[in-house]
């Protein structure tokens, strides 16, 4: 991770989960981290804890609403004014509920789209677009996807339907980027991380139309991954020597 040191890494979704893991264990590296969420006051508790604030790198917080292409436009705007570079782009941020296609309503999933796909892709274009300008030719773009976007679940989740489809074009997204950057002779390089189940916040919100789903039982005979396992699987693939793309890695619970 010597090559990082003092670098930019935005992500996506900071506030809390997977995001927030990643932001911990980033500046543990050297890495200048802008985390940015739609409230940003998490983030900002994240950068005072002790072993953030004693971290080689830094955490800094960006307020951003990612459903509005405005304030993805001024975000990268702040990190081009304050940093002058952006060195990695991890695109975090996810949104899912409960809901059966037959029945989902078209501002629920109109929402999921902007999210889980709208702005990864337009975070994508400005991260590249930044990278090329300041000649970061040795960028990386990661993607946080799903293995709902490698198959879809049967049991206990008909409502996942929608969620796991943008998760399968966050694939798509994956390999056509990496096809674009090629034919341009980039060396930036592109990267999917598909977890399982992961102890976070997720399926508080997922369920919240019905929370009795989360104490029903249903994850009981599976010990879920944690934020850390997702922090490690990105520090995988930013350790790559410059030969080596890593494309996308799976990583389940072994129970699941």
């Amino acid at each position: 991770m010597e090559r990082w040191n003092g670098r930019v890494a935005l992500v996506t979704g900071a506030s809390v989960g997977i995001g927030a893991g990643l932001c911990r264990a980033l500046v543990q590296h050297g890495m200048v981290v802008v985390g940015c969420a739609r409230s940003v006051d998490k983030i900002r508790a994240i950068a005072e804890e002790d072993d953030v604030k004693a971290a080689p790198g830094k955490l800094v917080a960006i307020k951003c609403d990612l459903t509005k292409e405005s304030e993805i436009l001024s975000l990268f705007d702040e990190i081009r004014q304050t940093f002058g570079r952006l060195d990695v782009c991890i695109n975090n941020a996810g949104l899912g509920f409960d809901m059966p296609l037959l029945t989902a309503s078209t501002s629920a999933m109109r929402n999921i789209l902007d999210v889980n796909i709208l702005a990864l892709c337009i975070c994508t274009q400005q991260a590249v677009k930044l990278m090329q300008e300041k000649g970061v030719d040795d960028g990386q773009i990661i993607h946080i996807s799903s293995v709902g976007g490698h198959f879809m679940p049967t049991v206990g989740f008909m409502g996942a339907h929608f969620y796991c489809s943008t998760k399968f074009m966050v694939r798509a997204l994956t390999e056509g980027l990496r096809r674009e950057l090629k034919a341009l002779n980039s060396h930036i390089r592109i990267a999917s991380l598909s977890p399982g189940l992961v102890d976070t916040e997720f399926f508080n919100n997922y369920f919240k139309e019905d929370p009795s789903v989360m104490s029903s039982g249903l994850f009981d005979n599976i010990k879920a991954l944690e934020t850390k396992d997702m922090a490690d699987s990105v520090i995988h693939i930013l350790k790559a020597p410059p030969h080596v793309e890593i494309h996308d890695i799976i990583v389940r619970p072994y129970d699941m």
